[in-house]
C-alpha cells in the first residue's frame, strides 16, 4: 500500500500530469483538498472509490482515513493543489506516515505561479532585469514566517516576487515594497489561475489595492511584483541563442 501525494496543478484538469491522472484513476481511496482542487480533477477516480473532500477535516482525521486504507491494503491518492512541495502541508503528513511505517511517493504538479505567468502571457525571468523568482507568502492567520524571511529582505534583491496568501494584505505589501521597487513598479494579481473564472488584474504598487478592492477579491489569488512584469522591448536577447556565444551543443561561434 502506498500514499501518493499528487500535485493537481492550479485548477485546470488538463494540467494534471499523465502520472497524476493515472494514479487518481487507479487508487481506491482519494482524499482531495476541495477548497482548492475542483471536483473535475478527481472525477477520474475509479467506480466505487472512497472519494473525500478533506477541506473540513483535521490532520488527525485525514491520517485516520489513510491508516484505515493501509489496513485494507488500498493505495491512497492524496490530491493537493499546485505542487505538493510548495505550501502543500505534506511535511506533517509524511511525519505521521513514517511513524506508522506507511510508504509514500510524491508526484509533482504545475505550481500556481507558473499558471499565473501563463495567464499573463509572459516570462518571469528577463535578461539583465530579473533572473530569480522568490516564492513567499504573508503570515495573516496562517503559520508565522521565520524571522529572516521578510518582504524587505526579499525586496532588497529587486527580483520578481510571487506572494501567496497576501490578497488581504495589499496595503501592507505596498507599504513594505515601495521603498525598494518604487510606487510605479508593475504588479499583477491573478485570481484562480487556470480556472474558468480566472481573472487578471494589472497595476502598480500605488494602485493595485484599489483595483483589487473594486473587483472584490478576497482569496485564492497570487500576487506577482517586480520590474520583469513590465518588460517591453528594451532588454537584450538571452545569450543562450546568441550566435556569438558558443556552448556545448553549439561549440563554434557563428558570424
Amino acid at each position: 500500500m502506498t500514499v501518493y501525494f499528487i500535485g493537481a496543478g492550479p485548477g485546470d484538469p488538463e494540467l494534471l500530469t499523465l502520472k497524476a491522472a493515472r494514479l487518481i484513476a487507479a487508487c481506491p481511496v482519494c482524499l482531495y483538498a476541495g477548497s482548492l482542487v475542483p471536483e473535475e480533477v478527481v472525477a477520474g477516480a475509479p467506480a466505487g472509490a472512497r472519494v473525500m473532500d478533506t477541506a473540513p477535516m483535521t490532520l488527525d482525521e485525514t491520517h485516520a482515513e489513510i491508516k484505515a486504507a493501509h489496513a485494507r491494503g488500498e493505495d491512497v491518492a492524496r490530491v493537493h493543489s499546485g505542487d505538493p512541495s510548495l505550501y502543500g502541508a505534506i511535511a506533517e503528513q509524511i511525519r505521521r506516515l513514517k511513524a506508522d511505517g506507511i510508504a509514500y511517493e510524491i508526484v509533482p504538479g504545475v505550481p500556481a505561479y507558473t499558471a499565473a505567468a501563463a495567464a499573463l502571457g509572459q516570462e518571469l525571468t528577463i535578461p539583465e532585469l530579473a533572473q530569480s523568482i522568490v516564492l513567499t507568502r504573508m503570515s495573516m492567520k496562517s503559520t508565522s514566517m521565520p524571522a529572516g524571511e521578510t518582504l524587505e529582505n526579499f525586496a532588497a534583491t529587486g527580483t520578481t516576487l510571487a506572494i501567496h496568501l497576501g490578497i488581504r494584505a495589499l496595503r501592507d505589501i505596498e507599504r513594505r515594497l515601495t521603498p525598494f521597487y518604487g510606487a510605479d513598479c508593475p504588479v499583477a494579481v491573478v485570481y484562480r489561475a487556470s480556472w474558468p473564472d480566472q481573472l487578471v488584474i494589472r497595476g502598480t504598487l500605488s494602485d493595485i489595492h484599489a483595483k483589487v478592492r473594486a473587483a472584490k477579491l478576497t482569496r485564492t489569488a497570487l500576487i506577482l511584483v517586480g520590474p520583469a512584469l513590465g518588460a517591453g522591448q528594451g532588454f537584450p536577447d538571452s545569450a543562450l541563442y546568441d550566435p556569438a556565444q558558443p556552448h556545448v551543443l553549439r561549440p563554434k561561434a557563428r558570424a
